[in-house]
């Protein structure tokens, strides 16, 4: 293991084995905690897409505030899953299935385009052209920006679906997915997030199906594996301790390396990020 590896092993808090009972039990408790502590709280919103990521972290969050509500015996809790498609989801049908696996309290469903568009227009108008993969990042942050504003109506707070494998490339959009209030899932690497789902008896389809990001229109569902140039499985080995090959190696501590700005908070003077 190499001292780099070692490093982002420790930062991003990833075991090489977990307790998958455990690691689902402390992850619903650590969500019952934080409401319980904040006397504010009516509930938690997430966005769902269909993919395995929102998928476990909305079933762990429905459970939470199922568990709440019955230690309470009444109904204070909610959990707000949103639909946020770009016009037509080419994934509908999985989104569905996410849903009705999770049960949630309450779903939204918010078409994001108009906005989207209108924002690239204005833009336009101003002399600015977005490229298509500005454009996916504008996307997300819309998605972001109607999850906090659905928080914001109903005294809730945004769920984040960021991950140990998705953290060490930095493959979230700066203040789009990567913006939320908390990140349940994080410690957890790809394949350890599908053990979860498998106890939590989830649909194999949702946690089997090809990952995307789908932000793109000039390149439509392009798989993650792809756009990063390395596996998910090679990305937790490296993130397990075990030895990987040189070239994933590489591509893993190069996407880590220029993706720190985005797991660092904004930059003040004070900070020796920048020096």
């Amino acid at each position: 293991m190499t001292t780099l590896q070692h490093d982002i092993i420790e930062e991003l808090q990833v075991l090489p084995k977990i307790d998958v009972a455990f690691e689902i039990r402390r992850t619903i408790d650590f969500l019952k905690s934080y409401a319980k502590k904040h006397v504010f709280l009516q509930g938690f919103v997430l966005g769902i897409s269909g993919g395995q990521d929102s998928t476990l972290a909305g079933k762990l969050t429905q459970l939470a505030v199922d568990e709440l509500n019955e230690e309470l015996g009444e109904e204070r809790y909610s959990f707000w899953a949103v639909r946020l498609p770009y016009g037509v989801q080419a994934d509908e049908a999985d989104c569905l299935a996410a849903l009705a696996y999770i049960k949630p309290t309450t779903i939204y469903k918010v078409n994001i385009k108009p906005a989207v568009d209108a924002g690239v227009q204005s833009l336009k108008d101003a002399g600015i052209e977005l490229s298509d993969f500005v454009k996916g990042n504008e996307k997300a942050r819309e998605r972001m920006k109607v999850q906090f504003a659905i928080a914001a109506s109903n005294a809730a707070v945004v769920i984040g679906t960021d991950h140990a494998a998705e953290a060490i490339t930095g493959f979230y959009t700066k203040f789009g997915d990567g913006g939320a209030d908390l990140t349940p899932l994080w410690r957890l690497n790809k394949r350890q997030g599908k053990e979860l789902l498998k106890a939590l008896n989830c649909p194999s389809m949702l946690y089997d199906k090809v990952p995307t990001a789908d932000l793109e229109e000039n390149r439509p569902s392009l798989p993650d594996e792809v756009a990063l140039g390395v596996s998910y499985d090679q990305i937790d080995d490296y993130l397990e301790g075990k030895p990987v090959e040189e070239a994933a190696r590489h591509k893993i501590e190069g996407h880590y390396l220029r993706s720190q700005h985005k797991r660092h908070l904004p930059i003040t003077i004070y900070d020796d990020f920048w020096k």
